[in-house]
C-alpha cells in the first residue's frame, strides 16, 4: 500500500515537471493561442523585408557584369545556406557557376557534399575564384573551367575535362545565358540575335549531348528557364524566346529520357538580383525598381532558389521530372 503509494507519488511528480519543461520550452505557445502551438519569432522572416528592397541606384556594368561590384551584392548563400549532406558524393557540372543562379547552386551542392565544376567566362574570373575558395572551404572538389559555351567544340571539352577531373558527372545545371534589353526588335542585330540563341539555345543542346554518355540512372538535367518563357517583356524579344526553349526542352528531354532514369527539369526565377540585369539585360529605369511589382515588393536573391536546385537534384525528387519550378515572389506561371 505503502509502496503504491511512494510509486505515484513520483510518478506525479515526474509528470509535474515534465509538464514544466514542456511549458518553458521557447517552441510552444500560451495556452490560449490557436493549437496550441507557435514558431517563435527567432524562426519567422517576413520575406517582404528579408532582403533590400527598390529604389536601387543605377549601376550598369560593362558586359558581362560582375557580382562582385553589385549595390547592394547579391546573396548567393555564401554566409546562409547550411547543408546536410543531401548530395554526398555527387558530382556536378554548372555553367554560369560564377554568380547568380548557377553560384547559389554550386555553394549549396558543396555544402550538401558534391564536388562541382563550374564554367564561367573568362572575364568573370574574379567572381568565379571567390566561388571556387568556397566549395573548397566546404570541403569539396572545385573544377573552374572557364570558356566559350558558343563554340561547339569547347562544350564538349567541358564536359570531358569536367566529368574527367570530378571523376564521373551525375548532375548537369544548364544555367549560363545571355540577355540583354532592346526596345525594339529593330535595334536588334542578327549578331546578337545570333549570340543570344548560341549561348541559350545550342550551348546547352551541345553540352547536353556530350554530357548523355556519363550519366547514369539517377543522374539529373536541370534547366534554368524563367518566367520570360510565359510571360515576356517587350524588351527581351530575343532572350524570351530562348527561355520558352529552354522550359520546352526540359519537358520534351524529360520524356525521352526518363526511360533511362535519368530526370530532367527546370527552374523558372524572376525577377532575381544578378549581375544578368546589370551588364544590359534591364534599363536604368527598370534597375531603379527592380521586383517592385512582386506582390512581395522586391527582386529576389539566388539564395532563395538554391534549396530548389537542391531538391531537384536530391534523390528525394525521384519523380519529379519535366517539372517547371517558380520563384518569382508572386508573379509569373510557369
Amino acid at each position: 500500500m505503502d509502496d503504491n503509494k511512494i510509486t505515484r507519488r513520483k510518478a506525479l511528480g515526474g509528470l509535474s515537471l515534465a509538464m514544466a519543461a514542456v511549458a518553458a520550452s521557447p517552441i510552444l505557445a500560451n495556452a490560449g493561442e490557436p493549437g496550441g502551438f507557435h514558431l517563435g519569432d527567432a524562426d519567422l522572416q517576413d520575406p517582404t523585408t528579408k532582403y533590400p528592397r527598390p529604389p536601387f541606384i543605377h549601376q550598369n556594368q560593362p558586359w558581362p557584369a560582375l557580382a562582385s561590384k553589385m549595390d547592394p551584392r547579391p546573396d548567393h548563400g555564401e554566409t546562409t545556406y547550411k547543408g546536410s549532406g543531401r548530395l554526398s558524393g555527387r558530382k556536378a557540372l554548372i555553367t554560369g557557376g560564377d554568380s547568380g543562379m548557377g553560384r547559389a547552386a554550386a555553394i549549396a551542392y558543396a555544402r550538401e557534399g558534391a564536388d562541382v565544376a563550374i564554367n564561367y567566362l573568362p572575364q568573370e574570373e574574379p567572381d568565379a575564384k571567390e566561388v571556387i575558395e568556397l566549395i573548397k572551404k566546404a570541403g569539396r572538389k572545385a573544377i573552374a573551367i572557364p570558356g566559350d559555351i558558343r563554340d561547339e567544340s569547347f562544350c564538349k571539352k567541358l564536359v570531358d575535362e569536367a566529368a574527367k577531373q570530378l571523376g564521373g558527372l551525375d548532375i548537369l545545371v544548364s544555367n549560363a545565358a545571355r540577355q540583354q534589353s532592346n526596345p525594339s526588335i529593330l535595334d536588334i542585330t542578327s549578331d546578337q540575335f545570333d549570340w543570344t540563341i548560341k549561348t541559350n539555345i545550342y550551348a546547352p543542346f551541345w553540352i547536353i549531348k556530350a554530357a548523355l554518355p556519363y550519366l547514369k540512372p539517377g543522374s539529373s538535367i536541370i534547366g534554368t528557364t524563367s518566367v520570360q518563357a510565359t510571360d515576356p517583356s517587350p524588351d527581351l524579344y530575343d532572350y524570351a524566346q530562348t527561355k520558352a526553349a529552354t522550359t520546352n526542352f526540359v519537358k520534351s528531354l524529360a520524356k525521352q529520357l526518363g526511360p533511362k532514369g535519368i530526370r530532367v527539369n527546370g527552374v523558372a526565377p524572376g525577377p532575381i538580383w544578378t549581375p544578368l540585369q546589370m551588364g544590359g539585360g534591364s534599363t536604368p529605369e527598370k534597375l531603379k525598381a527592380f521586383g517592385k511589382d512582386t506582390p512581395l515588393g522586391r527582386p529576389g536573391q539566388p539564395a532563395e532558389l538554391a534549396s530548389i536546385y537542391v531538391q531537384l537534384a536530391s534523390n528525394d525528387a525521384s519523380f519529379s521530372t519535366g517539372q517547371i519550378y517558380g520563384a518569382a515572389g508572386g508573379n509569373g506561371q510557369p
